[in-house]
């Protein structure tokens, strides 16, 4: 039983998961979670080591396809629309439902090609002066234009790993998402890097609907409006960010939130 609190104002929701479990094998990872995404908001999705909220994640833009042995049960809707429907095309779902790993993964190509790619691919450019100003817009947005605008012809992944992790939010917003989602962008990062992370995340918000998973409670609390807190495969909680660190209804979130476990 997830608890949800009363207080959450009506939001307009851009995915909605219902009663969503994710199987590996025979292995039950995620056991039934509903949870609305809302439009305008930073949702941090917080909880103990494997406790699920990767696997949910990589569930909203059907990245657990990657994976043999796993099985999804359940609805999820963007836009009132069922991603799992058969028919789906699962390249344009991410592009509209981008994904920021843990680990900074750029290209191996240059700086300008890692964000062009995905323009070229899915048609976004008419001609190498359409491809210029989405790459320069998509870098200005991740804070990198700046940094980078006199080597785009260097490699990415000559870049620090904080440059890098930009680079790849850069790659993601550069097809025009409305979703994105964040697996522990930060963790590989040191505090410096991360805190410009956050600050790109909050610029951010509004324009997209973004997931961050983090294992940082402090991080949660500084980058999000929404906090759904996973335990053993379930959401235990959800509410309001500020709710779910000064007022948590459940133990189990009290617990965790305290220091207790975790």
């Amino acid at each position: 039983m997830t608890v949800i609190h009363d207080n959450l104002e009506a939001t307009e929701a851009k995915m909605c998961a219902r009663d969503v479990s994710v199987y590996y094998g025979d292995k039950l990872a995620i056991d039934s979670v509903s949870i609305d995404i809302p439009q305008k908001y930073v949702t941090a999705f917080i909880g103990p080591s494997g406790c699920g909220k990767s696997t949910f994640l990589r569930s909203l833009n059907r990245m657990n396809d990657t994976i043999a042995s796993a099985r999804v049960e359940g609805t999820i809707e963007l836009d009132g629309e069922d991603i799992y429907k058969s028919g789906m095309d699962v390249v344009q779902l991410r592009a509209r439902v981008g994904m920021v790993f843990q680990k900074p993964n750029p290209f191996p190509k240059s700086i300008y090609d890692n964000i062009a790619y995905g323009p070229k691919i899915h048609g976004f450019a008419e001609d190498k002066d359409d491809l210029d100003a989405i790459v320069e817009r998509s870098l200005v947005r991740a804070g990198l234009w700046n940094e980078v605008k006199d080597r785009l012809s260097d490699s990415g992944t000559a870049l620090s790993g904080g440059q890098q992790q930009r680079l790849c939010i850069a790659r993601a917003i550069a097809v025009d998402p409305e979703v994105i989602l964040m697996d522990e962008p930060c963790s590989a990062l040191d505090p410096i890097a991360t805190a410009k992370i956050e600050e790109l995340i909050d610029d951010l918000a509004g324009r997209y609907a973004i997931v961050i998973v983090t294992h940082s409670m402090q991080q949660a609390a500084r980058v999000s409006q929404r906090t759904a807190f996973f335990h053993l495969g379930k959401v235990v909680e959800y509410g309001r960010t500020s709710d779910i660190f000064t007022n948590p209804l459940e133990e189990r979130t009290k617990d965790y939130i305290t220091g207790r476990y975790g």
